[in-house]
């Protein structure tokens, strides 16, 4: 581990948010907020257009002011502080270097600006340049560069500062897929190296899945679901989160519960179970199975109406005899050649998702009688 890489993983704090609001007059953006994101960890905020992400994350920078709440980097309060003295670092999406600036001056801006030494600057910009692999690229400007290195000579401007808080607002969504991709390796390998506490931005659910430590999911600036990204895909917390995570995303549909069985709306049996009532139940498309399976699941006809093949697998559109439209997504290396075909379906209770039908939030706790 380098010198640079231990100092950033000491400066290191947890970020708390106790009842953070924000308005705009009478609109409220972000309704009563509160979250722990722990030191050194790697938290992704997940959301659509328009949920409050973005805000959010500009209110930790001190880019936006809280309209009410706290926030602490640590044990000190920061909502009240301009962004130069609460000892944080963003990287924006659109990069923001200097173009009359070399990578050098670039990255040793923050440390010029604050009158740190010449030769400290020098020997601190070779770091990064070494940990970011930009090293042959200091005299460049960036006009000379490709979209991967310019990223990376961003996030050298913010880590050189040694934050303790490193902030990313999308910086991943003006690459193509392939950039995406590596960039994504580049970042888990970076905090891999670093542990710098990071929030990041997203609205890419592939980036939040691979990258994040836990997901924070924000639907109209209230917290869907903060866990794991395998809790989230495995146990999500409303018909919002299931749909979001996934893609396709989790089959959702309306059922009735008599006190003994979950049924659908054509009469056939889902699972057992002492609800009543509507409910929503939820499957993810790589748990419907095809074809006889075992005497634990009843048969639900459908007819495939639709197929993509894409290479790995393929994605199957039915349509149940309630009028619901479903997918399926088969085994890795599985060849169905259906179409426009009468099948039997089965739903293995195992993955299925309970769902309150006005609220949206998951009853999958109470969903069965044992």
């Amino acid at each position: 581990m380098t010198e640079l890489e231990r100092s950033l993983q000491s400066a290191a704090l947890p970020i708390t948010l106790d009842a953070v609001t924000k308005s705009y007059d009478a609109n409220e953006v972000i309704p009563p907020l509160s979250a722990t994101f722990r030191a050194g960890e790697f938290t992704v905020v997940l959301g659509p257009s328009g949920c409050g992400k973005s805000t959010m994350l500009q209110m930790l920078a001190g880019l936006e002011k809280v309209s009410g709440g706290t926030i602490s980097f640590g044990d000190r309060q920061v909502q009240d502080l301009e962004p130069k003295h609460r000892g944080c670092a963003m990287v924006f999406q659109n990069y923001a270097l200097y173009p009359h600036m070399s990578v050098r001056d670039n990255i040793a801006y923050s440390l010029k600006v604050a009158n740190v030494p010449r030769g400290e600057r020098q020997e601190r910009v070779a770091a990064v340049a070494a940990m970011l692999s930009l090293d042959q690229y200091l005299d460049r400007r960036p006009s000379q560069l490709s979209g991967g290195q310019r990223q990376r000579v961003a996030i050298g401007r913010a880590i050189i500062r040694e934050p303790s808080v490193l902030l990313f607002d999308e910086p991943l969504s003006n690459l193509d897929a392939k950039l995406r991709h590596d960039m994504r390796m580049e970042l888990a390998d970076l905090h891999r190296r670093i542990g710098a506490t990071t929030v990041f931005v997203t609205h890419d659910q592939v980036e939040a899945m691979t990258l994040a430590d836990r997901i924070l999911i924000l639907n109209n600036g209230r917290i869907e679901q903060f866990d794991t990204p395998k809790q989230v895909y495995r146990s999500p917390a409303s018909i919002f989160v299931a749909q979001f995570i996934g893609a396709p995303p989790m089959n959702i549909l309306p059922a009735q519960g008599d006190g003994t069985m979950l049924r659908l709306p054509s009469g056939e049996v889902l699972l057992a179970s002492h609800l009543r009532g509507d409910v929503m139940v939820g499957i993810r498309p790589e748990d419907v199975r095809i074809g006889p399976v075992d005497a634990s699941t009843s048969p639900i006809p459908a007819r495939v109406a639709y197929r993509e093949d894409l290479g790995s697998h393929e994605v199957l559109s039915a349509r149940l005899r309630s009028g619901t439209t479903i997918n399926i997504a088969t085994a890795p290396g599985e060849e169905t050649a259906l179409h426009s075909s009468e099948v039997s379906l089965h739903f293995p209770q195992r993955h299925l998702h309970i769902f309150d039908a006005v609220t949206g939030q998951s009853l999958s706790n109470t969903k069965k009688d044992s």
